[in-house]
């Protein structure tokens, strides 16, 4: 064997260190771990939530996805609206007026005269502005809620409702009897494109949590429209199954899955899928179910049944009737809205010439006010919420 040399050596021992290497542990020993390494913590992986997906371009976003009503809660008012005189707006359909309300003392301060048949006082996107819709009178008539003054009257065909669009872009007049949802300049009025629609009697409608739709009741043939709303576009239609359906306010629940409408000759309100669109089932509440007011703190709805003087209480998390209350003396339990601080509920008494404030929390009756006749879509201004989809308040 010949000697080794210090370079033979070195050799050798770097093929002894690469045999090692190679073979690794022996089976059932354990390699040992360095210092550093054994320091290192484990890194786990974080679940993360899948992006919402996009809304109607140009709308706000949705704060949360469990209540599209969280800019609602008391408190919230708009910086646009925090320094507006708290008022009840009552368009009185028979009389041409709007009765103005004082909520402090239940008493009336102002009658305005407006155009022919006003059914509704609608607060603008941007809040700026309180639109009372003279229907027979083809007009809008302006109100600056700042001062509770009327304004400019803008003609328009037949507008009976009136909403827009999550993105602000457009108003939509519910134009009952020429049957057509018309998209306006929402600022300007100017008609950008008229749908026509088959149904009879567009009246009321709600948008899905995206904005990217919304559901229309037709009153007089007893159907429902969805429709697309950056398209401006009828993309379904459906016929209640209900002989003699005649479907009144709409109103999307607080997570945004389902769409409730009210059916004052099925006496009850309609549960709909929007997404599916599939046939609704029928929740009776009471006789002549009108209008939809989600509370404050979005837990309960306020269901006015007009036809027996009632407002059934609906609970979004069991989703079912909690309570009823019966107004005494009786009445007729139309349209309105719940106050800022969410503790009285404000409606309309269609066919008695008066106006209903009623606790929320008891359901006792706190006054009951004579206005002009016919009282009809009073609106509570001002309101929580960051804009106005419409309506008699319509908040998001």
């Amino acid at each position: 064997m010949p000697p080794t040399t210090p370079r033979t050596a070195a050799l050798l021992g770097g093929v002894l260190l690469a045999v090692l290497t190679g073979c690794g542990t022996p089976a059932g020993k354990t390699a040992a771990t360095p210092a550093s390494e054994a320091a290192t913590p484990t890194v786990r992986a974080r679940h993360v939530t899948p992006p919402q997906p996009p809304g109607l371009t140009g709308m706000p976003p949705v704060l949360d996805p469990e209540n599209v009503y969280a800019a609602d809660a008391p408190g919230k008012l708009s910086p646009v609206v925090k320094d507006f005189p708290s008022r009840v707006y009552v368009p009185n359909t028979n009389s041409d007026t709007v009765t103005v309300i004082d909520p402090a003392t239940y008493k009336v301060i102002e009658t305005i005269p407006v155009g022919r048949q006003p059914q509704h006082v609608v607060p603008s996107w941007d809040l700026k502005t309180l639109w009372v819709n003279n229907d027979v009178g083809d007009s809008l008539t302006a109100i600056d809620p700042a001062t509770g003054k009327p304004g400019k009257t803008v003609d328009v065909s037949d507008p009976y409702n009136l909403y827009f669009t999550p993105n602000g872009t457009y108003a939509i007049v519910m134009a009952s009897m020429d049957r057509e949802l018309v998209f306006r300049d929402a600022h300007t009025m100017k008609t950008a494109k008229a749908v026509p629609v088959s149904c009879a009697g567009v009246n009321h409608a709600d948008f899905s949590a995206d904005g990217r739709y919304f559901i229309v009741s037709c009153e007089f043939s007893g159907e429902l429209l969805k429709v697309d709303t950056e398209k401006m576009k009828v993309v379904a239609q459906q016929k209640l199954p209900f002989d003699g359906a005649m479907p009144q306010d709409v109103k999307l629940s607080p997570d945004g899955g389902t769409f409730y409408i009210a059916d004052m000759k099925a006496d009850g309100m309609w549960v709909l899928d929007g997404e599916k669109f599939t046939t609704p089932k029928l929740l009776p509440t009471g006789k002549g179910c009108h209008g939809l007011y989600v509370s404050r703190d979005a837990k309960e709805m306020y269901i006015s049944n007009r036809g027996e003087g009632s407002v059934s209480v609906f609970d979004f998390a069991h989703k079912k009737l909690a309570k009823k209350w019966h107004l005494p003396n009786g009445g007729s339990p139309d349209m309105g809205g719940v106050s800022a601080d969410g503790k009285v509920l404000w409606l309309s008494g269609r066919y008695d010439a008066e106006v209903y404030a009623i606790d929320t929390t008891t359901g006792k009756q706190l006054a009951r006010i004579p206005v002009g006749s016919g009282p009809h879509g009073l609106a509570v201004y001002p309101q929580p919420g960051r804009y106005s989809l419409g309506h008699t308040g319509v908040f998001r």
